[in-house]
């Protein structure tokens, strides 16, 4: 098993997790190409990150020539073709399937012969964005969580297509950020998430329930778990449009009742309260 030389990581999405990924990889040394489908969406990355180094350099985290040296490996723009030349590309745009797949399909098109193309997805088959590219082999999921810059794990997924050089050669941009990697197979939720959503949803059943208020249940998980937010915290941390959609893909593979999502979960939804994205969600912000 060998490993492809990586010195640009391209970057398509341009919300938290994609400023989050381009903070990452700059960081870790790589030249960066950020894109999202509007310049004011790249904008608001680059502002994103000169926020966030400018707050690590405040705290002693960061020097002003390491901060000025990470800022120059970025790029951000609109033009999907200007991820011609990355050697990795990382896609993290809405966890909506047809998306992605087209998504692909188009970066197999304008991305250099060899590249790897992952997917930052949380949940969705890693084979179906694979089966949209004329290089099923080099394609593979490469899922950081949220913040990725504070969060150590990195799940690398091998669809059966991916070849042993893409597993080895992802594994090692992961490691290159400091993250700490585990190898999974293409099977819906991962490891992390195939554990975490239905435990998430089955606390919202409790509540549904009357077994304990939000409140009560959030401590008892912190209290008696030593787990840094409780559940209700954590799924307005997450989205609940996006945990909703986990669930959703669980349930399409496993059938299982526990990620059936739970009714207050998607009639929050409807009502547009995500969570911490739109102010509102179990809880207000």
């Amino acid at each position: 098993m060998t490993t492809h030389d990586v010195h640009t990581v391209g970057i398509v999405g341009s919300g938290i997790m994609g400023a989050g990924l381009a903070d990452v990889m700059a960081t870790a040394g790589f030249g960066v190409v950020a894109r999202s489908r509007s310049m004011a969406g790249a904008a608001q990355l680059r502002t994103a990150l000169e926020t966030t180094t400018a707050k690590r350099v405040s705290r002693g985290t960061l020097t002003d020539d390491d901060r000025d040296h990470m800022l120059a490996r970025v790029t951000v723009t609109s033009d999907l073709g200007a991820l011609h030349d990355c050697d990795v590309v990382v896609e993290s745009v809405v966890e909506e399937l047809s998306v992605k797949r087209s998504l692909f399909a188009e970066l197999d098109r304008v991305v250099k012969a060899g590249a790897i193309l992952a997917t930052n997805t949380s949940t969705l088959p890693v084979i179906e964005m694979a089966m949209a590219t004329q290089r099923p082999e080099a394609v593979c999921g490469l899922h950081f969580f949220n913040p990725a810059p504070a969060m150590r794990l990195v799940e690398v997924v091998r669809a059966v297509t991916t070849s042993d050089d893409t597993v080895a050669t992802a594994a090692r941009v992961a490691q290159t950020c400091d993250k700490d990697v585990v190898h999974v197979a293409d099977r819906a939720g991962f490891v992390v998430n195939a554990l975490l959503f239905p435990y998430l949803n089955h606390a919202v059943r409790l509540w549904e329930e009357g077994v304990a208020s939000m409140d009560d249940i959030d401590t008892a998980m912190c209290g008696g778990c030593n787990f840094p937010m409780g559940p209700f915290a954590l799924l307005d941390l997450v989205g609940l449009d996006t945990s909703v959609a986990i669930l959703d893909a669980l349930h399409a593979e496993r059938r299982d009742s526990a990620t059936v999502a739970a009714p207050a979960l998607r009639r929050l939804v409807a009502a547009g309260r995500l969570g911490r994205k739109s102010g509102q969600g179990f809880r207000s912000y």
